[in-house]
């Protein structure tokens, strides 16, 4: 987790620090639906390799975006879900929907 020292100035910038990178907002895409295992991820995420899934989950949890909950079973199952703070990204990424379809809308009536 960063400390507050180390945020940028722009709360722009903070959000973007926290999910600018491509796999992250495609796991959060993914746990908006509902919890997922890593395999599940792995597979929903074509091209992402399993150090970048796991350096990814790692980076959000240790952010406070998402939980990780372990269930003690034989084989062990873990889980991944939005925490609390995570679900405030919800509108973000329905905007950031929202604006990909309508760009795609565009393109096609222009071209």
């Amino acid at each position: 987790m960063v400390t507050r020292e180390e945020l940028p100035e722009c709360p722009v910038a903070t959000t973007v620090q926290l999910i600018g990178s491509k796999w992250k907002l495609l796991i959060l895409r993914n746990l908006l639906e509902r919890p997922w295992r890593f395999n599940e991820l792995k597979k929903s995420l074509d091209g992402i390799s399993q150090k970048v899934l796991t350096d990814s989950l790692r980076s959000m949890e240790e952010d406070g975006l998402i939980t990780r909950t372990v269930y003690a079973q034989v084989p062990p199952r873990v889980e991944y879900a939005l925490s609390e703070l995570g679900e405030q990204m919800r509108p973000i990424l329905d905007a950031m929907q929202l604006f990909g379809d309508n760009y795609k809308e565009f393109i096609k009536e222009n071209n």
